[in-house]
């Protein structure tokens, strides 16, 4: 006797439960907790006490009613259900991700193929341009060096690459986003519940539509993860810095007969630099954290041999390369905070 075989009878829905699968009704095997109840030497017609009534989940009510779906079926047919309308999205997006599978393999290439005593320059000559900082730079550069010297040259720079696409994506899409939504009610009200959405689903979870859709051989399976994962912050802080723009200033830009567009670019979006190079710092480190877990769909970089450490057992390897990746975090966390200090000051001095 299944535990709710007395409420579907109260409520006269035993026609309507004969209606689901008859070999199911007729000839279906015992529960578990059937069979436990005969070792035990019980009856099992005689009930279970209230203390471990099961929750009327889709299964329990299955086991009393055949036309109630199993759980398993729900799942099913969800999978089923994407699996039909797998060919028109994958239709729809090919051609729109392509250019970001063409942006990630060139990046690697240059990345890959520029030498080392040209690119560690050239890294040391951006870091003094986006923070002005002789000490950041030499810090940079010895940062590098070490990594080479362990052998980790060629993945840093993969990791590096991968990660320069993908937040330049996040932030040319993400802070036109967050403008409109600072600019409109509406739509952040409909964004934030996405955004919402996006920030709290577990990374893995990114992976397992676009395995469907994309093979593991094109890089923008990993690029539309990395950047779905990472974009959040830019928009919200984007979003956000606008909004608090005190609202005295906006008063004295329209007293001086500023247009919406001027009032933007020559007074928002300026003081409102200091939470959107927040927002992209945050997704730059985002990205990093993205990169090592989409290594388990063929992303290049460190991420491989932290994969190779937890699937070989091999503790240096992963250790290494776990080394690897903080020194990375590290370099472009002080870089875009040096940055934010830069446009901090500015700001100061503009107000």
């Amino acid at each position: 006797m299944a535990t709710y075989d007395g409420l579907f009878r109260t409520l006269g829905l035993e026609d309507w439960c004969a209606r689901g699968d008859p070999a199911e009704t007729s000839a279906a095997p015992q529960s578990m907790r059937d069979l436990l109840a005969q070792t035990r030497g019980e009856d099992p017609e005689a009930g279970i006490p209230l203390w471990d009534t099961p929750f009327p989940s889709l299964d329990a009510l299955h086991e009393s009613c055949a036309a109630i779906p199993q759980s398993r079926e729900l799942t099913r047919g969800l999978e089923q259900g994407f699996l039909d309308i797998r060919h028109v999205l994958k239709a729809g997006l090919d051609p729109v991700t392509q250019p970001l599978s063409v942006a990630l393999r060139n990046a690697l290439w240059l990345f890959q193929e520029t030498p080392w005593w040209l690119m560690i320059p050239l890294l040391a000559l951006l870091v003094l341009g986006v923070a002005r900082s002789v000490k950041l730079a030499v810090f940079v550069v010895a940062t590098i060096a070490f990594l080479a010297f362990i052998d980790l040259y060629d993945e840093a720079m993969q990791t590096l690459s991968i990660i320069f696409v993908c937040a330049a994506i996040c932030v040319a899409f993400g802070v036109p986003i967050g403008i409109l939504m600072s600019r409109s009610d509406a739509m952040e009200r409909g964004t934030i519940p996405i955004l919402d959405m996006l920030q709290t689903l577990p990374p893995f979870v990114y992976l397992i539509p676009l395995i469907f859709l994309f093979s593991v051989t094109e890089p923008k399976l990993y690029g539309i993860a990395i950047i779905l994962y990472a974009i959040v912050p830019v928009i919200r802080l984007t979003n956000l810095g606008i909004r608090l723009v005190d609202k005295e200033v906006i008063e004295a830009a329209d007293a001086f007969g500023m247009t919406r567009r001027q009032k933007l670019w020559g007074v928002q979006v300026p003081l409102a630099l200091p939470n959107i190079m927040a927002g992209v710092n945050q997704t730059i480190m985002m990205s990093l954290a993205m990169v090592v877990i989409a290594s388990l769909v063929s992303a290049p970089g460190l991420g491989v041999l932290v994969l190779r450490g937890i699937r070989n057992l091999e503790l240096g390897v992963g250790l290494v390369a776990g080394l690897g990746i903080v020194l990375l975090a590290v370099i472009l966390d002080r870089v875009t905070k040096a940055a934010l200090a830069r446009v901090d000051k500015s700001t100061a001095a503009r107000q």
